[in-house]
């Protein structure tokens, strides 16, 4: 009956070490931080800035966008710009979409993205929206 006594004298301590589970959850954070923009994808474009208000995060947007060298793409597949009004037109009825959203590259000539704007236009009742990054302060 000693040892039962010893034992009852020893205090329990109920604790869970968090240290561990604390440094995985932070080295899980980070890990995420870093890869998030990476994983946003889409093409390269060096955007104009002007004072712009911010769009609406979906899966949805239909977003155009013209490089530099005038390669035109629609999301991350490159596309003819002559068969531009057709593919819009199926792109936009398939989607359900009324707004088409373009991204041109500010060294990309005029002529480009003119016509990837009028290819926009000629479709019935859908907006036009050009992309820009805010001006720096």
């Amino acid at each position: 009956m000693s040892r039962n006594r010893e034992r009852a004298r020893i205090p329990v301590r109920a604790e869970i070490n968090v240290t561990s589970l604390v440094d995985v959850a932070f080295t899980l954070l980070v890990i995420f931080i870093i890869t998030a923009p990476v994983l946003q994808g889409g093409v390269d474009v060096a955007l104009p800035q002007g004072e712009v208000g911010a769009i609406q995060a979906s899966d949805q947007h239909i977003i155009v966008s013209i490089q530099a060298d005038g390669s035109v793409f629609l999301g991350d597949t490159q596309v003819d710009p002559v068969n531009m009004e057709g593919i819009l037109s199926q792109m936009l009825r398939a989607n359900q979409q009324d707004a088409v959203y373009i991204r041109g590259d500010s060294l990309a000539y005029y002529g480009p993205v003119f016509r990837i704007i009028s290819a926009v236009a000629s479709q019935e009742g859908v907006a036009v929206s050009l992309i820009a990054v805010d001006e720096m302060p």
